[in-house]
């Protein structure tokens, strides 16, 4: 049950308060069963789930216990004895003429191995061993007489029932209660996935029991394009397959990218039922069903393990989500054989990985100076276990995603950590948020050096503008200075930088020219031969040209191309340094963001002092008069973009646009002199149209870029 942004509806059932510390079994159970049936409500129903599986899970599997503990406690209408929530209300129901039962969970090895046992014994059969730790692919001989199982993965979608009458697609149901489902057949006729007319000769009536789900790369592009309209972004793959699925307007399904995979049988009529599992899948496959590929027949506990080991490790490689693999004693007449408990089937276990999305609490909210000056919150939390590994911080990103997940110091909130990924915090738990919690504030100066920290327009990510004294920018200065296109000190490389830093031998780039062969010459890896070189290439560093020394600042945004054109338009560092935001967009190809990061740089009297020392070292090059100074083509024209340009990313465009010296804007305003809009453009296209703003395509901002500058230079026709 994966969380959900802030601002979900509200829960339906409210919660079911505090539990004393000295409740009874009786107490423990109809705590259990209400918060239960709330979140049930909220993940089925609502579609709107406030905690992970694993908490969900956790508590079902209490109530289990609990019941198996106290028999009279157990009654008809427990969760336990049911599959799921009530259908919504707005779509029509479907009454599943075989139920939709769900599956028994195993999460330790010791699950299966009692799995395969019991299916064993059921089978009159004597249990095959277990699986060495290293046995990754079953290669271990199992017992001739071992269940034969068919594995697959369990995918973390929506479960789907798809009737198909004479081959053609009548109806779709999603799981509901397991009795009841909603008609979403509308829906489902728009994922291109799912067959509407099935190959080949079919069934009089064929019940296909499978997931609906969407890729990663669709779901990141889905969301992409959901932010660009100012929409909705979802939390994670399942909860906007789940969304688009159950939209009540088809359209709107039809624009989402779902997936579809085969895996089960419902009702079947005018055909035999066939022998084993696998075999049903293939003939679903040849029936243009889509039939997911990681599958594989095995024998025993040893080959269950085998599988679940191998899909572990290749996990995050899948192009799909999935939370665990799926074991079914493969042959049907075995099934049958062994057939259901309550609500489940006795011939299959779901082996579910260790949890990805866990709740704990934000007990602070710090921010770390990345070695390019990125200033990034990281929720300090209460640790907790997720992923196989003890969490006790998160990435909060940047401001922006602070602010649009609503994160605040004290909340409870899901933490999500998938494979070697840095964990993150998904959404906040709103029902548990205590009174005293408070929202975060960026800092406004730099928590290593104190430079101010800047955040340029259209950047989300803030940094600190100490980048010749920043500490924690230290080693990645250094290391640009020094780079061939920049100072071009030849020897002065990684390992080197490092021990310079971390033993306090250079604090600056002007630390460089104090250097002397023995202190070179006692870092590791160093001898007198190499550290001699080394001063020398920093002695004759000392020379240089003036756009090379620009570049070798690394003021943001100041590449070796700005630079150059920095150099001739100032003609002299004295002049570079004395100007403002409005002298500095006067220079070719440099817009407001680029201006004003150099303007931001140069405001550091850190930077400035660093510069002088530099120049008190003995480093020069030549120096010229300045360019004559031509006023940009665009300049003071404010332009937004939305949507997406068929040639060019939007970067590329702000890019041209601001060398054009326009200022590209991210809302739409009175004072927006165009909108470039690009395809599914989103409500800035709307506000253009309604202030009777001009709206461009791709073509048009081209155009507009070349009569302006034809304008310019006095080549209009």
């Amino acid at each position: 049950m994966t969380a959900k942004t802030p601002g979900a509806p509200a829960p339906a059932v409210a919660p079911a308060g505090a539990l004393p510390a000295d409740a009874t079994p009786a107490q423990r159970v109809q705590w259990l069963r209400a918060e239960i049936e709330r979140h049930s409500h909220q993940y089925y129903v609502l579609d709107a789930p406030t905690i992970p599986d694993a908490e969900y899970d956790a508590m079902f599997s209490e109530l289990q216990a609990l019941e198996t503990e106290h028999p009279d406690l157990l009654t008809d209408d427990s969760p336990t004895q049911r599959v799921g929530g009530a259908p919504l209300s707005a779509f029509d129901t479907v009454r599943h003429r075989v139920p939709m039962l769900s599956l028994n969970n195993g999460f330790e090895d010791e699950d299966v191995i009692n799995f395969d046992r019991r299916c064993a014994q059921g089978l009159g059969r004597a249990p095959a061993a277990a699986a060495p730790a290293d046995d990754l692919f079953g290669a271990a001989d199992a017992a001739d007489n071992a269940v034969e199982y068919s594995c697959e993965l369990k995918f973390d979608g929506l479960a789907m029932s798809l009737r198909y009458e004479d081959g053609k697609l009548v109806q779709a149901a999603t799981r509901g209660d397991g009795e009841t489902g909603e008609d979403v057949t509308a829906n489902v006729r728009t994922i291109k996935a799912i067959p509407l007319k099935l190959r080949g000769k079919a069934p009089a009536v064929l019940e296909v029991r499978g997931e609906v789900f969407m890729y990663r790369a669709e779901f990141d592009k889905l969301n992409a394009r959901q932010a660009d309209a100012d929409e909705k972004t979802f939390v994670n793959p399942r909860n906007a397959a789940a969304g688009s699925l159950r939209q009540l307007d088809p359209r709107i399904t039809a624009k989402r990218p779902l997936s579809f995979f085969a895996y089960g049988l419902g009702e079947l009529q005018g055909a035999d039922r066939p022998p084993t599992h696998s075999v049903m899948l293939d003939g679903f496959a040849a029936m243009g069903l889509p039939v997911c590929d990681e599958r594989r027949v095995v024998r025993g506990a040893q080959g269950l393990l085998s599988f679940y080991r191998d899909i572990g490790q290749r996990r995050d490689q899948l192009p799909y989500d999935i939370d665990g693999v799926v074991y079914k004693v493969n042959a049907i007449s075995e099934q049958e054989q062994l057939g259901f408990v309550s609500r489940a089937p006795r011939f299959a276990l779901a082996h579910k990985f260790p949890a990805q999305e866990m709740t704990t609490t934000v007990e602070d909210i710090e921010v770390q100076v990345g070695r390019t000056g990125a200033i990034t919150p990281v929720a300090r939390l209460a640790p907790v276990f997720v992923g196989g590994v003890t969490v006790t911080n998160a990435t909060l990103h940047n401001e922006d995603e602070i602010r649009r997940k609503g994160v605040h110091i004290g909340d409870t909130v899901i933490v999500r950590r998938a494979g070697d990924v840095i964990p993150e915090v998904v959404a906040v738990v709103l029902e548990r948020r205590p009174a005293d919690a408070r929202a975060f504030v960026m800092p406004t100066a730099c928590p290593v050096c104190g430079s101010h920290v800047e955040k340029l327009e259209g950047e989300a990510v803030a940094r600190c503008t100490g980048g010749l004294i920043c500490a924690a920018q230290r080693k990645q200065a250094l290391l640009h200075f020094a780079q061939r296109r920049a100072m071009d000190i030849e020897g002065l490389g990684d390992k080197v930088v490092e021990q310079l830093v971390d033993q306090g031998i250079v604090r600056t780039p002007a630390d460089l020219y104090k250097l002397g062969v023995a202190k070179l010459a006692a870092l590791d890896r160093m001898a007198d031969k190499s550290a001699a070189n080394l001063v020398q290439a920093i002695d004759a560093s000392r020379e240089t040209t003036l756009n090379r020394f620009i570049f070798a600042l690394g003021i943001r945004h100041v590449g070796e191309a700005t630079a150059k054109d920095l150099a001739k338009h100032f003609g002299k560092l004295d002049n570079l340094l004395a100007a403002d935001e409005a002298a500095l967009l006067e220079v070719n190809d440099v817009g407001p963001v680029v201006a004003q990061s150099i303007a931001n740089f140069l405001a550091e009297a850190h930077n400035v002092e660093v510069i002088e020392q530099l120049r008190a070292a003995g480093v020069h090059w030549p120096e010229s008069e300045p360019a004559a100074r031509a006023p940009l083509p665009l300049a003071g024209k404010t332009i937004v973009l939305t949507g997406t340009l068929p040639t060019m990313s939007r970067e590329d465009a702000k890019e041209k646009l601001e060398a054009a010296g326009a200022k590209v804007a991210g809302s739409v305003s009175k004072k927006t002199d165009y909108v470039v809009a690009g395809a599914e453009a989103g409500s800035k296209l709307e506000r253009a149209q309604a202030l009777g703003v001009p709206v461009l395509d791709e073509d048009g901002m081209l155009k507009l870029l070349a009569d302006s500058a034809a304008v310019q230079t006095g080549d209009a026709q």
